[in-house]
C-alpha cells in the first residue's frame, strides 16, 4: 500500500492540503465534507474526463450529501478563452451558485486554469477544489493558485491568483493518458529536477523506465516530491514577486513556441521541453552552466521522448518578439530563468536582440 503524508500549503487564511495517492477519486466526497462551507457544488470538466471519471466523482460527492451541477467544457487549449469563461459564468449563474458554493475542477491543466479563474471571478470569488487528472496538472498547474485564460497575443495573459481549497491527485488517473500526454507531463517533472533538486533529477535518470511503465509506486513518489517542491516555493513567494519565477524555467520560450504554432502543434509540456533545452544551452553558452550538464538535460528530455529542437520554420526574430510579450518582462527586457548547476538557478534580464542572437546561435 502506498501511504503518503498530505502536503500542507501554509498561506494563513488561504492554507490548504494536497493529497497524493492511488485510486483515491472515490474519497473526494469524504475529503470535502468537513472542508466546504456549503453542500452546493459545481463540477467543471471536459467530455473525455467526464466519461472516464465523472460518475465516480459524482457518486462520491452525492454520497457525502452534496448537491451537484456540472459544466462540460470542450477539450483543448483553444477553449481556455474569455469566450468559454463567459459561458461557464452563465451556466454557474443558471445553476444558482452562491458565494458559499464550490467549484470542482476535474481534469487537466486547461480545466484547472479555467475553473480557477472562474472561481476567482464569479460572485467576486468562490472556493475551488482541484482534482487534476494529468501528470502536468498534478505536479504543477493545480498547485499555487495561478489561474487564467489565453489571448491571441499570448498564453495566460488574463488571470488571477486564487488558491484552491483542496487538491486531490490520484495517480491512477494517469493510466488513462495517451503516451504523448504522459510524456508531456514528464517535462514539468524534469523541470523540478533541473531547478530545485539534483536528487530528483538523478532519480529520473535512474528510473525513467519505471515511470514510463506507469509503476504506481514511483509515480506516486515523483508526484509527491514535485508537489512538495512546488508547495515550498509557493509558501515562500505566493504571488511570484521573486523566487516563484524560477518555476517559469523553459516556459518563457515555450509559451512563445505554443503561441506561434497556434496552440495546436505542441502540447504544453512539449513546448516547455523545447524551452528548457534552449535555456540549458543558453546557460552553458553565457552563464557558466557546465556543458556536460546541459547534455544531461537534453539527454533526459530525449529519453522521455520529448522534443528539444525549435521548429525550423519559426523565424528567430519573430520568436524573440513573441517572447517579449511574456508577462515576466520588465520594461524592454524579459526575465529569463537560467541554470548555474542542476538544482540551482539564476535570473537574467535579456533584451529582444539578445534573445534573437541566442536563438540564432543555439
Amino acid at each position: 500500500m502506498i501511504d503518503l503524508e498530505p502536503i500542507h500549503v501554509a498561506l494563513r487564511d488561504r492554507s490548504y492540503d494536497i493529497e497524493v495517492g492511488v485510486d483515491t477519486l472515490g474519497r473526494i466526497g469524504e475529503c470535502l465534507a468537513p472542508l466546504l462551507r456549503s453542500k452546493k457544488v459545481a463540477i467543471i470538466t471536459d467530455p473525455v474526463v467526464d466519461r472516464l471519471y465523472g460518475a465516480r466523482v459524482r457518486d462520491s460527492l452525492t454520497g457525502a450529501g452534496f448537491s451537484l451541477s456540472q459544466v462540460v467544457v470542450p477539450q483543448g487549449e483553444e477553449h481556455k478563452s474569455l469566450r468559454e469563461l463567459g459561458r461557464v459564468h452563465e451556466e454557474l449563474a443558471g445553476a444558482r451558485l452562491e458565494r458559499s458554493s464550490t467549484l470542482v475542477a476535474l481534469g487537466g491543466g486547461v480545466i484547472g486554469d479555467l475553473t480557477g479563474f472562474a472561481g476567482a471571478t464569479f460572485l467576486r470569488g468562490i472556493d475551488v477544489v482541484q482534482v487534476p487528472t494529468t501528470l502536468l496538472a498534478q505536479v504543477d498547474s493545480s498547485i499555487g493558485g495561478k489561474t487564467g485564460v489565453n489571448l491571441r497575443a499570448g498564453k495566460n495573459l488574463v488571470g488571477a491568483f486564487h488558491q484552491p481549497r483542496f487538491v486531490l491527485a490520484d495517480v491512477e488517473t494517469l493510466r488513462s493518458l495517451s503516451e504523448r500526454e504522459l510524456r508531456a507531463g514528464i517535462a514539468e517533472v524534469v523541470k523540478y529536477g533541473v531547478i530545485l533538486s539534483a536528487e530528483l533529477f538523478s532519480l529520473l535518470e535512474d528510473d525513467a523506465d519505471r515511470i514510463l511503465a506507469l509503476d504506481r509506486e514511483i509515480l506516486a513518489e515523483v508526484v509527491h516530491r514535485c508537489a512538495t517542491a512546488k508547495a515550498r516555493v509557493v509558501m515562500e513567494d505566493e504571488r511570484e514577486g521573486g523566487l516563484r519565477a524560477i518555476l517559469n524555467f523553459g516556459h518563457t520560450l515555450g509559451h512563445a513556441v505554443e503561441a506561434m504554432t497556434g496552440y495546436r502543434r505542441f502540447l504544453h509540456g512539449e513546448a516547455v521541453a523545447i524551452g528548457m533545452a534552449f535555456a540549458a544551452r543558453l546557460s552553458a553558452a553565457r552563464y557558466g552552466f557546465p556543458v556536460a550538464d546541459a547534455d544531461r538535460v537534453e539527454a533526459l528530455l530525449k529519453r522521455f521522448g520529448l522534443p528539444i529542437t525549435i521548429p525550423g520554420e519559426l523565424n528567430p526574430g519573430d520568436l524573440a518578439r513573441a517572447v517579449e510579450t511574456d508577462k515576466k518582462r520588465q520594461e524592454d527586457r524579459v526575465k529569463f530563468v537560467c541554470v548555474e548547476e542542476i538544482g540551482k538557478t539564476r535570473f537574467e534580464l535579456l533584451s529582444t536582440q539578445e534573445i534573437e542572437e541566442s536563438l540564432r546561435a543555439i
